[in-house]
C-alpha cells in the first residue's frame, strides 16, 4: 500500500473507533491475540474476545453469545472436532443458515486447521453432492432442517445440531495452539453453471486489512455498531461483513430466514445502526411501515440495484444507502455513497482505497502486449486490482488477467469523475442486427416505469437478426400494463434495436439465495 493509502487507512481505523484511548490493557491484549492468529477470521474473533469479552457478539432467534463465550465455545468445538478426526487439511463444510451455529462451526473448523467450505443452503441435492465431491468434503456441519440435503450429499460424516452441542459440552475451552491458516472456500453463485470454489487463506490474506480499511474509508462503520446481517453468511458479501463487524467488536443480529417485517422490528427494537443486505431484501423492506432513526448505514451488494429502487430507498430511509460492487474473486472494487447515488442513481461508485479499476476494449485479448483502454463513457471489460483478491479456484483455474488486474466478468463504463457504471455481464451482451446491445440498459429503463416492480432482459437466438431481446416483467398489483405498452415505453427512449421483441409477464423473477436473477432459467433451454 502506498504512503497516502496507508495514511487514509489509519485515518479510517481511527474514525471507526479502532484507534482510541481506553482502558490500557485492552488494546495490547487485542494486539497480541491478532498477532497470534494474524488478520484472519479467527484473528478478528480473538481480538474481539481479548478486547471486549463481555460485549454481546451474536444474537439470533434462539440464543446470544458474548465475545468471550464465542471464543470459549469454539475452543471446545474445535477440541471435539479434533477428537472426531478433523485434522489440519481436512475439509469441513458448513451447511447452516444465518445463526450463531454458523459462526461457531466456522471458527471451530478454522481453529482446527481444516479447510472450510461454505455450502449454499438452497442447493439442490445433485448440486450439493457435486460440490461435496469436487471439494473433497470430509464432514458436514448442518442445521437439523437441512438433514435430508446433508444425507443426500454423500459426505462421509455429518454433524447435526445435537451432535455439535455434545462436542461443545465435552470439549476443552482452553486456548488452542495456532495452526497453519485454514483455507476458506466460498462458492461462486452458479447463475450460469456449476458453482466453483474460490479460495482464501483463513478468510483473509495479506490484503485482508486493506479490504477492511477500504470499506471504513468510504462507509461510516463504527466500533460497537449494532449490525443486522440479512445477506447470507455463506456468500462472500455476508461473510465479509461478519468479519468487518467482528473487527469492530460490533453486536451482530442474525435470522435464519429473511422476513422484512421481523427485520424492521429488530432494527427498531435493538436500535440497529447498520443493515447488510442484497438488493431484493431492500425492495421488500421498502413497503414495511415504521421509522428507523437509529439506522445509519444500509450496505447493499451481491447483485445489481436498479435506479428506481435507489431513489425509493433514499426517499424512504434518507442518505444511508451504500452500493458496493465487487465479487468473490476481486473483493470490494467500488463503493457508491449516498452523495454518489443522489447524483447518479445507476452508479456503482468510485474505486476504493488502494484499488485500481479499468475498462478495456471488448476486442482486447489476454495476450495483448499493450491492451487498449476504452475512452471515458465507452463500454469495456472491467478489470480490478488490489491486494484483497482471492487465491484462485480450487480446481486450479483462475480468472483472466490484464496488466496484473483481474477480470470481473462484467462490462461497464467510467464517467468524468471516475464513477463506474455496470452495463451488464460479458456473456449477457448480445449482437442484434450488427449492433451491440446491453440488457442492463433496458432493465434500468423498465425499472423506472410506474407500473413495473422489476424486469430482466435476456438475449435469445433470432433467425433474422442473429439475436433479439426478450423482457420478463413483474408488474405492480392491479396493473393492466400490456406487452405493446412496454415496447412503446422502450421505443420512446431507446434506439430501435434495443426494444424487446417479446415481453412476458411473471409473478416474480427466479433468483438464487443471494438475490441474483437466474438468467439461465429465463432463456430457452
Amino acid at each position: 500500500m502506498n504512503p497516502l493509502a496507508s495514511f487514509r487507512g489509519l485515518a479510517a481505523l481511527a474514525k471507526a473507533g479502532n484507534v482510541m484511548f481506553e482502558r490500557p490493557d485492552r488494546l495490547p491484549r487485542a494486539a497480541l491475540a491478532l498477532a497470534k492468529w494474524g488478520p484472519t477470521f479467527v484473528g478478528l474473533a480473538a481480538a474481539g474476545a481479548a478486547r471486549y469479552p463481555d460485549r454481546l457478539a451474536i444474537v439470533d432467534e434462539d440464543s446470544s453469545r458474548t465475545y468471550g463465550d464465542l471464543w470459549k465455545r469454539t475452543n471446545a468445538l474445535a477440541d471435539g472436532l479434533a477428537k472426531s478426526g478433523v485434522r489440519p487439511g481436512s475439509a469441513v463444510a458448513i451447511l447452516c443458515a444465518n445463526s450463531a451455529g454458523f459462526i461457531e462451526a466456522t471458527l471451530a473448523a478454522a481453529k482446527s486447521g481444516a479447510n472450510v467450505v461454505f455450502l449454499n443452503t438452497g442447493f439442490a441435492g445433485a448440486t450439493l453432492a457435486g460440490v461435496v465431491a469436487s471439494e473433497g468434503v470430509d464432514v458436514i456441519i448442518h442445521d437439523d432442517d437441512l438433514s435430508g440435503a446433508a444425507v443426500a450429499s454423500g459426505a462421509a460424516a455429518l454433524l447435526d445440531e445435537s451432535a455439535v452441542a455434545r462436542l461443545v459440552r465435552e470439549g476443552s475451552t482452553s486456548d488452542r495452539p495456532r495452526v497453519a491458516p485454514a483455507r476458506f472456500v466460498i462458492l461462486t453463485s452458479g447463475t450460469t453453471g456449476r458453482p466453483k470454489g474460490a479460495a482464501r487463506l483463513g478468510g483473509a490474506q495479506s490484503g485482508g486489512l486493506d479490504a477492511a480499511t477500504a470499506l471504513l474509508d468510504r462507509i461510516p462503520l463504527r466500533t460497537g455498531d449494532r449490525t443486522v446481517i440479512a445477506a447470507p453468511l455463506f456468500h462472500a458479501w455476508g461473510l465479509a461483513n461478519l468479519g468487518f463487524a467482528m473487527s469492530l467488536s460490533s453486536t451482530v443480529f442474525l435470522s435464519r430466514r429473511f422476513d422484512p417485517e421481523a427485520t424492521m422490528a429488530t432494527i427498531r427494537r435493538e436500535r440497529v445502526t447498520v443493515l447488510v443486505v442484497v438488493p431484493i431484501m431492500v425492495r421488500r423492506l421498502i413497503g414495511v411501515e415504521g421509522s428507523t432513526p437509529s439506522l445509519r448505514v444500509i450496505a447493499s451488494s451481491g447483485s445489481a440495484i436498479d435506479a428506481s429502487l435507489v431513489t425509493e430507498v433514499l426517499a424512504r430511509f434518507g442518505d444511508v444507502l451504500y452500493n458496493v460492487y465487487g465479487s468473490t474473486e476481486v473483493s470490494i472494487a467500488t463503493i457508491a455513497t449516498p452523495a454518489d447515488l443522489r447524483a447518479a442513481p445507476t452508479t456503482a461508485g468510485m474505486a476504493t482505497l488502494a484499488t485500481i479499476v479499468r475498462t478495456y476494449a471488448l476486442e482486447t485479448s489476454l495476450d495483448h502486449v499493450s491492451p487498449s483502454l476504452v475512452p471515458m463513457g465507452a463500454t469495456g471489460r472491467i478489470f480490478v486490482g488490489n491486494r484483497a483478491g482471492f487465491d484462485g479456484y480450487t480446481d486450479g483455474s483462475t480468472k483472466a488477467t490484464l496488466d496484473g488486474l483481474v477480470a470481473t466478468g462484467d462490462l461497464g463504463h467510467l464517467d468524468a469523475l471516475g464513477r463506474l457504471y455496470i452495463d451488464g455481464r460479458e456473456d449477457d451482451m448480445i449482437v442484434s442486427g450488427g449492433e451491440n446491445v446491453y440488457p442492463r440498459e433496458v432493465e434500468d429503463l423498465l425499472g423506472g416505469h410506474s407500473d413495473i416492480v422489476e424486469a430482466a432482459v435476456v438475449g435469445v437466438p433470432d433467425e433474422e437478426f442473429g439475436q433479439r431481446l426478450v423482457a420478463y416483467v413483474v408488474t405492480r398489483a392491479g396493473s393492466r400494463l400490456s406487452a405493446v405498452a412496454v415496447k412503446a415505453f422502450v421505443s420512446d427512449q431507446l434506439a430501435r434495436h434495443k426494444v424487446p421483441r417479446d415481453v412476458l409477464f411473471l409473478s416474480e423473477l427466479p433468483r438464487n439465495a443471494t438475490g441474483k436473477v437466474l438468467r439461465r432459467a429465463l432463456r430457452p433451454q
